[in-house]
C-alpha cells in the first residue's frame, strides 16, 4: 500500500512541476521530481533515452521489444 501510495504522490507532484514549468513559473521544489519507470514504477536504475529501468530494459532487450538492441556476447 505504500508503494502504491509513493508512485500516486510522485504522479501527481510530476504533473504540477510539468504545468508550472509549462506556464514559464519557477517550480517551488524541483529536486523533489524524480523519473519512475513507465512499466514497473521503479525509481532507480532509470534511463532516460527510454524512460524504463535498467531491468525492464534488459528484459525487452532480450525479447528483441526494443528497435536497434541486441544482446551481446563474445
Amino acid at each position: 500500500m505504500a508503494r502504491k501510495s509513493l508512485v500516486f504522490s510522485q504522479r501527481t507532484r510530476l504533473a504540477k512541476y510539468l504545468k508550472e514549468k509549462s506556464q514559464g513559473k519557477k517550480p517551488e521544489f524541483p529536486t523533489r521530481v524524480y523519473n519512475r519507470c513507465t512499466l514497473c514504477n521503479r525509481r532507480h536504475g532509470y534511463m532516460r533515452f527510454f524512460g524504463i529501468c535498467r531491468i525492464c530494459f534488459r528484459e525487452l532487450a532480450c525479447e528483441g521489444l526494443i528497435p536497434g538492441v541486441t544482446k551481446s556476447s563474445w
